[in-house]
């Protein structure tokens, strides 16, 4: 096993992208930090630059001026980077599925690890996402 996946089940850091979203998911996101939920006891921590990110937590419907951030931001990312898809907007584009300007959701952009649906979803939907992605690296060791 090599010492990034051993880094990445210890203690992942992840990279928050908000692609246009109404900010109530990142609002859950911001939720799950605080010590009422602590999601840091899992050892995930919030890093403040893409490249030292292991995990890219994606909220948002993605419009045509933020699809070609999320490509370089994603080819920023170490290898092997995760993504994660948090809320309806990101995974379908929510109710914005019909606009002109997001053309298509962000799996088709960027290849998605783990799903969270919800609008918004919970910081306990958020953990139990996180849980999946760890037994997910765990899988591939």
């Amino acid at each position: 096993m090599s010492v990034k996946l051993k880094a990445l089940l210890k203690s992942p850091w992840v990279f928050h992208l908000s692609t246009g979203s109404c900010n109530n998911c990142d609002i859950e996101i911001l939720d799950c930090l605080t010590p009422r939920f602590d999601i840091e006891r899992f050892g995930m921590l919030l890093a403040s630059s893409i490249r030292h990110a292991d995990v890219l937590l994606v909220t948002g419907s993605g419009n045509r001026k933020s699809m070609e951030i999320v490509k370089r931001l994603y080819e920023q990312m170490p290898k092997p980077g995760l993504v994660v898809a948090i809320g309806e907007c990101a995974m379908s584009r929510g109710m914005f599925i019909h606009s002109y300007n997001c053309p298509v959701p962000i799996d088709k952009i960027i290849p998605v690890d783990v799903y969270i649906p919800g609008c918004p979803p919970k910081p306990e939907a958020i953990i139990a996402g996180v849980v999946k992605l760890i037994e997910k690296l765990n899988k591939r060791k």
